[in-house]
């Protein structure tokens, strides 16, 4: 498998047990309108990270993600990424992080190579290096074979794949992943969350993700925070979290039941079903 170049000093730094605050909130606030979508969320994420942002729909996990991703404006508090205010910084920002949304974003009428052309142009990468990192992304998520195919003949963990290796072309420190496997089957979930760990563990990507897989989120995350209502309820380490409920072969089902006082699965409305069968729908 084919190396991502660009990323050495970061992996050593991992490898000699460094660590920096690749992401920091204060006070996190967004309103629509008089409601409040997400209020005083303060989280710090470290480098090499898969740090989880749990949560019942609604919670206003996506729309965190939006403000620090810098397509959504702060209504209060402060957010940094590498040092980088996303507010008054958001062009230096951008260039840190990549972004994958909960909804279909790589577009069906073109190839893959195509839709890693455009993103490698966007990032600005130059000329002379768009066509080894192509070939780079292609072979770390496996897709070369695809490369020359139009995305509407893709399965749904192959768009998903594409999607990843867009938002890396530019290596990004910090990835942000939105319900990444939304729609998929459990091999195509499988396999994504092999490619994020592989991210992590050799190349010192952060991960910051949202999921309602609570097993998977349980295994791969190294930080979890549960949001309830704009609120953070509880954050640490999957294991103390289970640890501090006190009961016998506890799961983080039984720790998000604890805090939101419900099951992930319910208070859904028909909006949120709807929207989420569609993108199911168009991810194959």
């Amino acid at each position: 498998m084919t190396r991502l170049t660009g990323n050495i000093d970061l992996t050593e730094s991992l490898v000699s047990g460094s660590k920096e605050v690749i992401l920091e909130t204060q006070g996190l606030t967004r309103y629509f309108g008089k409601a409040v979508a997400v209020d005083n969320l303060s989280i710090t994420v470290e480098q090499g990270e898969v740090f989880g942002l749990l949560g019942p729909n609604g919670a206003g996990k996506s729309t965190a993600i939006k403000m620090l991703t810098t397509l959504l404006p702060l209504s209060a508090g402060r957010a940094t990424i590498a040092g980088y205010d996303v507010t008054h910084q958001a062009a230096e920002v951008r260039r840190l992080l990549g972004y994958v949304p909960q909804a279909l974003s790589a577009d069906g009428s073109l190839t893959g190579y195509e839709n890693l052309l455009i993103f490698a142009k966007l990032y600005d990468i130059p000329r002379n290096r768009r066509e080894r990192s192509i070939r780079e992304v292609l072979d770390f998520m496996g897709l070369q074979a695809a490369a020359h195919r139009l995305v509407r003949n893709y399965s749904g963990g192959m768009i998903r794949k594409l999607e990843i290796a867009q938002s890396i072309m530019h290596q990004p420190k910090i990835l942000f992943l939105d319900e990444p496997t939304v729609g998929l089957d459990p091999i195509a979930r499988s396999q994504v969350w092999q490619l994020v760990q592989q991210l992590r563990l050799d190349y010192g990507t952060t991960i910051f993700l949202t999921t309602h897989f609570l097993e998977e989120a349980d295994n791969l995350c190294t930080q979890v925070a549960i949001m309830q209502q704009g609120k953070i309820a509880i954050a640490g380490l999957p294991s103390d979290l289970k640890a501090a409920l006190n009961q016998p072969n506890a799961t983080l089902d039984d720790v998000f039941i604890h805090y939101t006082g419900d099951q992930l699965t319910s208070g859904v409305n028909y909006s949120d079903t709807a929207r989420t069968r569609r993108t199911a729908k168009r991810l194959g």
